[in-house]
């Protein structure tokens, strides 16, 4: 074999990827032997265990321009190319990457063509995102477990035993673990790891922001006489969920962050509405209609108004009321007989 023929051999090795759902590669299949059958024959060079597939369900082959291509060959299920459904006979034209559907198999095509993105460093690209996770979690969750303790310690009597404090702050710590293992396992189903430190993060920061905004809230209410500020009561809530959410799964399925951001806005969208629905009837559709604990006076940072404004405030509603109280004094009355 002269250096020429070599040479073309060695521009002609290519390999197979087989992807999993989740984008990512599950089987590599090197091609040195051209034409090269897909199938599920061990017949084939790219041998597949797709039930869906035919014993030789696609043929690859270099032409004389040396040229990639893709050959359907008689099947049930045929391919796609992108958006182009592929059937028996047709050809396909492959550039140096491309990927491809065979029966229910997802493969991508790579020749020497193909330029490699460059090495990551594995410091970076692995270990240091787990490694800056672990280090978060433990300040993260005592600082979480602080404030379910500070909430329940103003909830009860002074000298109230500690066993009073353990629903409060044992039962969300179960909770929170359960939910990042979960979510650990849904991430080992799709990508084959468990971060559960990534996940536990994750939710340890978005609960932590939403407590300390359900803390911050009324005492901004208060001290600056914003009442209309706690319409945020009735929104940060499911927003925070719905981020929370949206982190989550952005970790398990990386390539559909765009579909998953616009279903947990849909999702938001539709927690909002349920929330409004009932309060239609109210002066206010969002927030609470009052703070059942005032802060302390040392927070109020305006002059308090005067009795007299509130009297002026109400004073629109004494037409209404008088208006009301005459619309029931002339009303006939449907109680006793018509006995004289």
């Amino acid at each position: 074999m002269d250096q020429q023929e070599q040479e073309q051999r060695i521009a002609r090795i290519a390999v197979i990827e087989v992807l999993g759902r989740d984008g990512l590669v599950r089987q590599v299949q090197r091609i040195t032997r051209w034409p090269a059958r897909i199938g599920r024959s061990p017949n084939c060079e790219v041998v597949l265990d797709d039930t869906h597939l035919a014993a030789e369900h696609a043929l690859l082959q270099w032409n004389e321009g040396g040229a990639a291509s893709l050959v359907l060959m008689p099947s049930l299920n045929g391919g796609w190319l992108g958006e182009r459904r592929l059937r028996a006979g047709d050809a396909a034209a492959l550039k140096g990457s491309a990927t491809f559907q065979l029966g229910a198999s997802h493969l991508r095509w790579r020749s020497n063509a193909e330029a490699l993105a460059p090495e990551q460093p594995m410091q970076q690209h692995q270990q240091r995102a787990a490694k800056v996770a672990g280090a978060w979690v433990p300040a993260l969750l005592l600082l979480w477990l602080a404030l379910l303790w500070f909430d329940r310690w103003s909830e009860l009597n002074p000298g109230s035993p500690w066993v009073d404090y353990s629903s409060a702050v044992l039962g969300p710590l179960v909770v929170i673990l359960g939910w990042a293992a979960l979510w650990s396992l849904v991430t080992q189903l799709f990508q084959h790891r468990f971060p559960f430190f990534t996940h536990l993060r994750r939710a340890l920061i978005v609960v932590t922001g939403l407590h300390l905004i359900g803390i911050a809230m009324p005492l901004l209410a208060f001290a600056l006489s914003w009442p209309r500020l706690m319409v945020l009561d009735a929104v940060v809530f499911p927003a925070g969920l719905a981020a929370l959410l949206w982190w989550h799964a952005s970790l398990v399925w990386p390539r559909a962050r765009r579909w998953l951001a616009l279903a947990a806005l849909s999702g938001l969208a539709t927690l909002l509405v349920l929330t409004v629905a009932p309060r239609q009837e109210q002066q206010y559709w969002l927030g609470p209609a009052y703070l059942s604990a005032l802060p302390p006076p040392a927070l109020r940072l305006v002059e308090p108004k005067q009795p007299q404004d509130l009297i002026e405030a109400l004073r629109p509603l004494e037409a209404e009321l008088a208006r009301q109280a005459n619309k029931d004094n002339e009303s006939p009355s449907t109680e006793g007989g018509g006995e004289e």
